[in-house]
């Protein structure tokens, strides 16, 4: 897609230039010091999301507030622009899974925006609430692998509260700094399931050793996690059968974790 206008980087106090950032949906550039994103959300929701990362207590992690532009908007155009944060994602899974421990720490007494995620109907959103019990699954009923995991889900005990549902490729390593978490992408569940989330992307789609997702379990509904991870992921990549393989290990390795 074509980068951010001249007149958005003005706005934000950006170099003239830009250029394309790899990973992500392939739609951020970076302008300098700056990172500059097409809205992908409500502007209620950003709003909401500027406020929240803006008083956070940041301890033992990074985050960035998103910019505001000259003229005081978190929009220009159509654009947001974040600070640029000095670090590279590298598959470095246990330290993932602790920044998010770190990071769920202090998001732990931040009330979940139940209008504003009640509102989103994107792929992610549907496959969360899907997940959970809270809409039915369709035709992704009709899918094995699916049809399992819906089957095998039990009662989960621990409460809801504020989490980042994408850590697993949104956690930047840089030599002598804290790991910076950026992207935010809120859901309102235990934070255990964000771990969960994380460890079955590491599984499924980085080759990360299938013991990982024993580490998921130690919490006490561990097991209940990585069901839910896994239905999240199948329904949200929204071809359901692809890594088959990979997908069938991670269901037999948890459904061997359930039972023990």
């Amino acid at each position: 897609m074509p980068g951010p206008p001249p007149m958005v980087l003005a706005e934000f106090g950006a170099v003239s230039e830009s250029t394309p950032l790899a990973g992500g949906q392939g739609t951020a550039w970076r302008a300098g010091e700056v990172v500059l994103k097409p809205l992908d959300t409500s502007l209620e929701a950003m709003e909401w999301q500027a406020e929240i990362l803006a008083r956070l207590s940041p301890d033992g992690f990074r985050v960035a507030a998103p910019l505001r532009a000259r003229s005081g908007a978190l929009v220009v155009d159509g654009w947001t622009a974040w600070p640029l944060l000095a670090g590279s994602h590298a598959p470095r899974w246990a330290e993932i899974l602790a920044v998010g421990e770190r990071f769920h720490d202090a998001l732990a007494t931040v009330d979940c925006p139940a209008a504003l995620l009640d509102a989103r109907k994107d792929v992610w959103a549907r496959a969360d609430r899907i997940a959970w019990g809270e809409s039915p699954a369709g035709d992704f009923a009709a899918v094995p692998e699916v049809a399992h995991l819906l089957a095998a889900r039990g009662p989960v005990r621990a409460p809801d509260q504020l989490v980042h549902g994408d850590l697993s490729g949104n956690v930047l390593f840089a030599d002598g700094l804290p790991p910076a978490v950026i992207d935010f992408s809120p859901y309102c569940r235990p934070k255990g399931f964000a771990s969960a989330i994380v460890a079955v992307d590491a599984v499924v789609w980085q080759g990360a050793d299938i013991g990982l997702l024993s580490t998921v379990v130690a919490d006490r509904d561990g097991a209940e996690y990585l069901i839910r991870a896994l239905i999240f992921r199948l329904l949200a990549e929204r071809d359901p059968a692809a890594p088959a393989g990979a997908y069938r290990r991670a269901i037999e390795a948890v459904d061997r974790l359930a039972r023990s």
